[in-house]
């Protein structure tokens, strides 16, 4: 038979059996019982032929192999850009590439993205937010086949992995620095609060605890962007411009404040810009404050006060989590498969710069006091 390729017909032939009969015999698949001379037969006739097994197409579950789906709401605020980057130096430690989907906070592309993913047949998904409520339940689904990390707000109860962030702790932080600076009166600048975005809503709240606390709560002046803007395709200055165009409008309604916070630093940044167009010195005439401590509130011009909770450590711990549900899979012990839910969390930091100080009026104090201190002194 030299020059023609030899089938399993040709062995089926030599052995005399059905052709069926040789491919499950010579793939070993023993589900119909063969006697010891019917695989004798087919295992000699196929070496004597030099009779090769066509190679399989892997299955889907086989093509299964380095890759993550990351999940995230916009790629214009350098948070999500510093989480994408935790999770992609721990990816490619582990030999992952990574698949990013950014849904701009658009239902309608994260239902699209959803769809993709069976095709997509990767081995995690990470998602940089919460996923929208109404695809929870598919979520939580998904899970259940394949490693799902959700990097989320605390608050939010899901049953799948999460590295968590409590945003209420955020929020308390930032108002105890302003209180203890001496800051009664002072506004807040965020994006829409809406339903959807509740951990945006959960870092107000937790600020305005603060405040309650210290009896002052309706001292606080939130202005949230309107809706629209997150219905709306993000532009790479959309947050900057909130904190820009909605500080104009307090200082027109309230010349009084001592202070004035952005929910992150990508308004904060906006604020600043807004008030150095209207001669206000920073923090000489108002203090300002972000949250998320990205790369430019480090820049010795800008020195933001703001609140370090070590985005890309996220990022890495997300990649991590994957990795261990995955070895978890392969390597069993028991016939049972493991179910674990993980949870991480870090602990907020205050990071104190050059945009926050006293009030003015807390100023003179002080140097009234030191006046009296130098004069008492000189006295004795």
């Amino acid at each position: 038979m030299s020059g023609k390729k030899v089938t399993s017909s040709d062995v089926a032939k030599r052995a005399g059996v059905s052709q069926a009969t040789v491919s499950m015999v010579l793939n070993k698949k023993y589900n119909v019982s063969f006697s010891k001379d019917v695989i004798r037969k087919v295992e000699e006739a196929a070496q004597e032929l030099g009779y090769e097994l066509p190679k399989r197409k892997k299955r889907r579950e086989e093509r299964r192999q380095n890759l993550l789906v990351v999940i995230s709401p916009n790629l214009t605020n350098p948070y999500y850009v510093m989480l994408l980057q935790g999770i992609e130096s721990r990816a490619a430690e582990q030999g992952f590439g990574i698949f990013v989907c950014n849904t701009q906070r658009d239902l309608k592309l994260e239902e699209r993205y959803l769809k993709m993913i069976s095709s997509l047949n990767p081995q995690g998904i990470i998602y940089m937010c919460n996923p929208s409520q109404c695809f929870m339940e598919q979520v939580e689904d998904l899970s259940k086949r394949i490693p799902v990390v959700v990097i989320n707000n605390q608050n939010e109860k899901l049953s799948v992995d999460a590295v968590e962030l409590d945003n209420s702790k955020l929020g308390r932080l930032m108002a105890r620095h302003l209180l203890e600076l001496g800051h009664r009166k002072v506004g807040y600048i965020a994006p829409p609060l809406t339903v959807r975005q509740k951990q945006r809503s959960k870092r107000v709240e937790g600020f305005l605890k603060e405040f309650q606390s210290a009896g002052l709560k309706e001292n606080v002046v939130i202005k949230a962007a309107d809706e629209q803007i997150d219905k709306d395709v993000p532009g790479i200055d959309s947050e900057y411009r909130i904190g820009y165009d909605l500080t104009k409008e307090l200082l027109k309604e309230h010349p009084e404040l001592t202070a004035i916070v952005g929910l992150n630093d990508m308004i904060a940044f906006g604020i600043m810009d807004a008030l150095y167009d209207e001669k206000y010195r920073v923090p000489g005439d108002m203090s300002v404050m972000g949250c998320d401590n990205t790369l430019f509130a480090k820049v010795k011009e800008v020195s933001l006060t703001t609140i370090e909770h070590f985005v890309i450590y996220k990022g890495m711990d997300a990649c991590d989590i994957i990795m261990k549900k995955m070895n978890s899979r392969i390597k069993k012990y028991t016939e049972i498969e493991p179910v674990s839910i993980y949870h991480v969390e870090y602990e907020p930091k205050l990071v104190v710069r050059g945009t926050t100080s006293y009030p003015r009026s807390e100023k003179r104090k002080i140097n009234k006091k030191r006046k009296n201190i130098i004069n008492k002194e000189k006295d004795v």
